[in-house]
């Protein structure tokens, strides 16, 4: 499958362009709607993803191609460090490793999807693993998608816009 590694950027590059037209007649009315002031602040937030991975390089890979998309990027190294940050942070999405001490993504996973408040947040599990059992196993436990490792830059930042999309 070919990329076209041009669209992504353009196509960023437009919404924000239109985004920003938006936001200045906005601020230009005397009057704003309540409607048109929550979808501009909605807007304004970034949209927060937490990367959960044992290994440091490819947590701090992560947090460098997020970081250039424009998201705000939480990590964890394990399931406890996850609880954690769950207890204290609004998230839009989630990354989680397959292959974690104690407690696997999978099982992460499947508790994640199963929590009344946490599963309408997208979950892509991030893996070496890549046999079609692997892969069926995620979504078994309840991934929105399942991403291989080594990854395309390209071809995982829009998987996770594709999710962001989704879910609003």
């Amino acid at each position: 499958m070919k990329h076209n590694k041009s669209a992504p950027r353009a196509d960023k590059t437009l919404r924000r362009q239109i985004e920003s037209i938006k936001r200045q007649k906005i601020i230009n009315k005397k009057v704003v709607s309540l409607a048109d002031f929550r979808e501009l602040r909605q807007r304004i937030d970034t949209r927060s993803i937490l990367v959960v991975d044992d290994d440091e390089i490819m947590r701090a890979a992560l947090k460098r191609i997020l970081e250039n998309e424009g998201y705000k990027v939480i990590m964890a190294v394990d399931g406890l460090e996850l609880s954690k940050v769950l207890e204290t942070t609004r998230l839009d999405l989630i990354l989680l490793d397959v292959n974690l001490p104690w407690v696997d993504g999978y099982e992460l996973c499947k508790l994640i999807k199963d929590h009344h408040s946490l599963k309408e947040v997208p979950l892509v599990l991030v893996s070496a693993r890549k046999s079609k059992q692997d892969i069926q196993n995620g979504f078994d436990a309840g991934c929105n998608d399942y991403v291989t490792k080594p990854f395309d830059i390209d071809y995982i930042t829009g998987v996770i816009n594709k999710m962001l999309l989704k879910s609003g």
